[in-house]
């Protein structure tokens, strides 16, 4: 059985939104479910072409261009599932803040921000199931499926592009709350450790401090101390994957509640607790807004779990 989707010859309009963007790119996002290999083949043969001419994978689309794209036969994909009544609420209740280029939304434990093979939704499928009426709905940054908080989506692919500039050029400020294992040294304030992600054999990703990885600097304050147990605030100066939990680790304090680089004593302890989750919640960005120049402060509240926690402990 085939999906006839793309069965047919079709054109597609390029909106403003689209200006400026790589043409694979944008098929990518469009022909969503076909393969990366069968979107660069059409390219080759000429099977895709913007206002009657033939492409190449690097031009960039402009306004009021015509793209056509020949048939595409693959085979049949599962449909996208659908949002659940619970995700529903929470997307429409936990927005923090909103205008015409971007919006931010306080992220849930365990919700990808990407879903997987169409098994399960992410946060960006979720929200464009959502919100059809934003025809241009792009994840700005990341956050690790088991991190709340504070995550961007820009509604324009300007503001897409000027926000993930400013990330990279450290123009964003982006702090965290943490709980971590054992007493934070009092006068210890900063971790300079590059790190570099290895893939086990198993397929797993995991991030270790190597001197031949790259530059990652975290600060950290604190917040809090407890028995067993420290609350820190943490800046990152750098955005590499699972930065602050590996050097938390390395710290020989790792975060509470983290499977892949925790303590698993510490672990079992705050789980009798009533913590089954990682203590990493992003609560608080601050940047200047592409489109205004204004700065935007905004700030996401501390799970009620997470709450529930640091009073038992307290």
């Amino acid at each position: 059985m085939e999906d006839d989707q793309f069965s047919k010859v079709s054109y597609v309009d390029v909106g403003s939104e689209y200006e400026g963007q790589r043409l694979d790119n944008f098929l990518i996002r469009h022909l969503k479910g076909v393969p990366k290999s069968r979107i660069y083949n059409l390219l080759r043969k000429g099977e895709v072409r913007i206002n009657k001419g033939r492409v190449k994978p690097d031009t960039r689309l402009k306004v009021s261009d015509v793209i056509r794209i020949a048939p595409i036969r693959i085979a049949q994909r599962g449909d996208m599932p659908p949002v659940s009544k619970n995700l529903k609420r929470y997307l429409h209740d936990n927005i923090l803040f909103e205008d015409d280029g971007l919006l931010v939304l306080n992220k849930p434990f365990g919700l990808a921000v990407h879903g997987g093979s169409g098994l399960s939704l992410g946060a960006i499928e979720a929200m464009r199931l959502e919100r059809p009426q934003d025809k241009f709905l792009e994840l700005v940054h990341r956050l690790d499926r088991e991190t709340s908080g504070c995550l961007i989506f820009a509604k324009k692919r300007r503001v897409l592009l000027e926000l993930q500039s400013a990330m990279q050029k450290n123009k964003i400020e982006k702090r965290y709350t943490a709980l971590v294992k054992g007493r934070w040294p009092k006068g210890k304030t900063i971790i300079n450790a590059p790190l570099r992600k290895n893939q086990l054999s198993s397929g797993e990703r995991i991030v270790k401090v190597d001197a031949t990885g790259k530059a990652s600097v975290t600060h950290f304050e604190i917040i809090q101390r407890f028995d067993e147990a420290t609350l820190m605030d943490v800046t990152l100066e750098t955005g590499r994957t699972h930065q602050i939990r590996v050097h938390c680790q390395f710290s020989d304090a790792p975060i509470a509640g983290d499977q892949k680089y925790g303590d698993k004593l510490f672990n079992d302890n705050l789980k009798s607790k009533g913590n089954s989750r990682l203590f990493l919640h992003a609560r608080y960005l601050k940047f200047r807004h592409p489109l205004s120049g204004d700065f935007v402060e905004i700030q996401a509240p501390l799970p009620k779990d997470l709450t529930a926690l640091l009073e038992k402990l307290g």
